[in-house]
């Protein structure tokens, strides 16, 4: 159950399958101050699921991602998506939460999802406080089981590096075509941490009993090398599936192709509501 106090929420957006809802978030625990966006799957307030907890995605844009998140528009609808899958006994009802990712829009001046030295701490505010607001406002699938992170490109590098960094939050991630290596130009400097937090090595250090799905565009040559070879350093307990997309490209026209596929996936590696 939400353990409080709870947030004030406003709509931003309509969709076929409800408003989705937003609030500035001011991170106790990072001091980080940015939007997030919340939908709730119809089934959430449905008096037959009262007293369930429900699993929890969290997802990350591309690009920039300092005001704005492609999840929230129709760009890439996947509550809509969600839904129709809900209905077809294909996809659990999630409980979606769409952060932004950077507090400005200067593409020097990006966070890569980490607490870098002498930076706000966003990956502090990704990792911890996103899922603290989550349990403090809504009904959550009791422990890691029903958590999962999703993102593409940019998104798709936070997805990865959390899931990895956090086993203890997330049980499952979907970084779709994605990169790996940390690239702010703050990490000047600060190499050691940089590598701490580059998903290109988690994955090869990791005792991290995760799962995820990694997914590369088959029309972009460099892309599907990139992730084959950071899929082949994961070993157990970690695991890593791998979509090829055929034909795909790095658009986000084709990320929205893929979120039935990655609805399912989700589904099938996460707990779905739960009674208390």
């Amino acid at each position: 159950m939400p353990t409080g106090p709870a947030a004030q929420l406003t709509k931003a957006h309509d969709t076929a399958a409800g408003p989705i809802m937003m609030t500035t978030l001011v991170g106790k625990k990072s001091g980080v101050s940015g939007k997030v966006w919340v939908w709730l799957p119809p089934e959430y307030n449905d008096p037959k699921y009262a007293n369930y907890g429900f699993p929890v995605l969290t997802l990350y844009a591309g690009g920039q991602s300092n005001g704005y998140n492609t999840w929230t528009d129709d760009q890439l609808p996947i509550q809509v998506a969600d839904e129709d899958l809900v209905k077809q006994g294909k996809a659990h009802p999630f409980i979606m939460i769409m952060p932004v990712q950077n507090l400005v829009s200067n593409e020097s001046q990006t966070l890569d999802c980490s607490d870098i030295p002498g930076q706000p701490k966003m990956g502090t505010w990704m990792a911890e406080d996103i899922p603290d607001f989550v349990r403090a406002n809504f009904r959550t699938v009791k422990g890691r089981d029903g958590w999962g992170v999703m993102g593409a490109s940019t998104g798709a590098f936070c997805s990865a590096k959390l899931a990895l960094q956090h086993p203890d939050t997330f049980k499952a991630a979907v970084p779709i075509d994605g990169y790996f290596n940390p690239d702010s130009s703050f990490w000047k400097g600060h190499e050691a941490d940089r590598l701490a937090n580059s998903p290109d090595v988690l994955v090869a250090q990791s005792k991290a009993d995760v799962r995820m799905l990694a997914t590369a565009g088959g029309a972009t040559p460099d892309e599907v090398r990139l992730v084959k070879a950071w899929v082949a350093k994961a070993a157990a307990p970690t695991k890593i599936d791998y979509y090829e997309q055929p034909d795909g490209k790095h658009l986000t026209t084709h990320f929205k192709k893929m979120i039935p596929n990655t609805l399912e996936w989700l589904t099938q590696n996460l707990t779905g509501p739960t009674a208390g």
